[in-house]
Parts: structure tokens; sequence; C-alpha cells
């Protein structure tokens, strides 16, 4: 129905200038009401994002973590012609990043890169302050990586049997390094000295860097390290590697032994990098941010930049990742509770 003005009220008729205005709002109102976008309203939703992007990422710079979530950042930034801001936020085992990341705006702005810690935390602490999967919306698992049981030059072993022995004739005498109590390194260290029967002292870092900078200085004796972090190191002959953890041999050092190949059947531990956004965010911007990770992490630079290193791209869908990260939890939950490990015991 139209309206046309009788004094300063519009009423059935044509419109005439002076309520022009209300026919375009009545027009927007329909178009809404109908399910239509207006033109602008369309193109910025096409252009997410429209402006920086922060990843908030549970670890110090220097570490795996940081070298991974920052060559995706870098990709993602050029992708999007937007910055992509890395937030460093390390600390009580990933927990102060990623409460930090679980109470963000769910604006499709925040994200946050998780460890296999995600995964641990919930059967290692009695209360955390977020949940580990109602409070996030997974997003993608961008890669998994063995550790590798790497150790300081003047340690006279050049093999797992031979870091055995020694650890055996000094019982508690010598320590190894981690990335933080209850990350993955340590719980897969626990595992190993479990294995072998050894003694070995456990010094926790806040992160893989501060860990190897220790290590290479002779702080510390050991440390199931990655390859990321270590390759430098390892390339300078300032640490040597004895090991692989995961099942099957790297493809980045094939000619390096597996625990299990040492005489610990069946052993296997791996890590991984994972990419989560505060629970609320949209779907479209979950899948849009996985699509674009998921393409970086094939790109020809990136894919080797990872794998050289030891990391496997993976780039697998948010519901791939949500039974992923389920199987995680139940493994670990299985593993914390047969080492009988406690936050008490940390």
């Amino acid at each position: 129905m139209k309206l046309r003005p009788a004094g300063d009220r519009c009423v059935t008729g044509a419109w005439p200038r002076s309520c022009r205005w209300l026919a375009a709002i009545l027009a927007v109102c329909g178009a809404l009401g109908a399910g239509v976008v207006p033109a602008p309203a369309a193109a910025a939703q096409a252009a997410y994002p429209i402006r920086s992007v922060r990843i908030i990422v549970t670890a110090p710079p220097g570490g795996g973590t940081d070298i991974v979530s920052r060559t995706v950042a870098q990709r993602l930034s050029e992708a999007w012609q937007q910055p992509v801001v890395i937030d460093n936020r390390p600390g009580a085992n990933g927990i102060i990043g990623t409460d930090l990341a679980a109470k963000s705006k769910p604006d499709g702005y925040t994200f946050v890169v998780v460890l296999a810690t995600h995964a641990i935390n919930p059967s290692l602490y009695r209360k955390l302050p977020y949940d580990s999967t109602a409070d996030f919306a997974p997003v993608t698992l961008m890669a998994q990586y063995p550790f590798i049981l790497t150790t300081h030059p003047s340690l006279p072993v050049k093999s797992v049997r031979e870091f055995i022995a020694l650890a055996k004739t000094r019982p508690g005498e010598l320590s190894f390094a981690s990335s933080g109590n209850g990350s993955g390194p340590h719980l897969g260290f626990e595992l190993f000295k479990s294995a072998a029967k050894i003694n070995v002292v456990h010094v926790p870092y806040k992160g893989a860097g501060p860990a190897n900078v220790d290590l290479v200085a002779g702080q510390v004796h050991a440390m199931f390290n990655n390859f990321l972090a270590a390759m430098p190191q390892l390339k300078a002959g300032k640490l040597r590697v004895l090991a692989v953890t995961s099942a099957r041999r790297s493809q980045v050092m094939p000619e390096l032994v597996t625990l299990a190949e040492s005489g610990l059947p069946g052993f296997d531990v791996t890590g991984w990098y994972a990419l989560l956004a505060p629970a609320g965010t949209s779907h479209a911007s979950v899948t849009k941010v996985q699509a674009d990770v998921r393409d970086v992490l094939k790109m020809p630079a990136v894919y080797s930049r990872l794998s050289s290193e030891g990391a496997e791209p993976v780039g697998g869908t948010p519901e791939q990742f949500t039974a992923f990260l389920a199987a995680e939890i139940a493994k670990w939950t299985k593993v914390i509770r047969d080492a009988k490990v406690t936050p008490e015991t940390l």
C-alpha cells in the first residue's frame, strides 16, 4: 500500500518528494524481511576478514608452535590483505592463552593455536577456567609431528640404549627438560622413563624455546624435542639426537631409529598443532578460515618448510578435528591414569 501526505501525515496515494525517505526505509525493511541483504552488507560478508585478525599462541616465541603459527599467519595475511597478529600468551600448560581465547568475543577475529596439552589438561587438572570442548569451535588440525630424543653433546651417549644404561648407573642425577608441566614432551618422557625403568629428574620450562636454551647450554641433559625447534641446534652440532618417538621413522631423518626399535616395543608419542575459535563463532567464519589454512598448508614453500623439519601438514575439516580431539582426550586420560600423574606430582 502506498501513502501520500495529508498535512503532516502520510496517507494512501502517490509518493511525493517529502515522503520518499519513508519509502526508502520501508523498501529496505521489506528486503530484509524477504531475506535479501543490501549490496553493501553482502559485500562486507564476502570480503571477510575486513580488519586485522588475532591468533593467540599458547607458547612463547622461538619454539615449534610459534614457528608454525607465524608461518601460517604470514601467508594468511598475504591472502586476506589484512594484518594477522600473533599474540604469544604462554604459561600454565597453555591454560593462560586458551582461557583468554575462550573469553574473547566470538566475532571471527580471534583464534588460538593449541597443542596436545589441550587434550591433556582436562584429566590433569581438577578444574579449568574453561571447558576444553564446549567453549571452543574446532577449526582445523594444522599439523602433526613426532618428538625426538635430544641430548647435550657433553653426555657420553650416542644411542638410546647407551642413554638408558647411563641413567641406570646414575639414578636421579640426569635431568630432562620439557615445555611445561603436563605438556606432551613431559608426559611422553614420563612414559619413556616408565618403559625404560630409569629415574631422570624433570625440569619444566614455559615453552620449548626456553627449554632448548638451557639444553644447549648444558643446564639439563635431555629433552623430548621437536624438529622445528631443535633443527638449527642439531645442524650446528649443539645438540645430539638419539631417536624419534613416533611408531614409524621420520621422513626428515629416515636413518634415525625409533624408540620402539631401540628396545621399547610399542612406544608411540606424537604432538600436534591445532586452531580453535571461541564458541559461538559463526560457521561461515570457521569454514572460511579452515579452507584458507588448508590452502596455505598446501603451498609448496609452506609444505616444504614444515615437512622438512618434521611436521606433517594436515589442514582437515572442523568435523575431522572434533573427532580427533575426542580420541586424544580419551588417549591422554588413560596415560595420565596409568602413570598416576596428578597436579600434586608435577
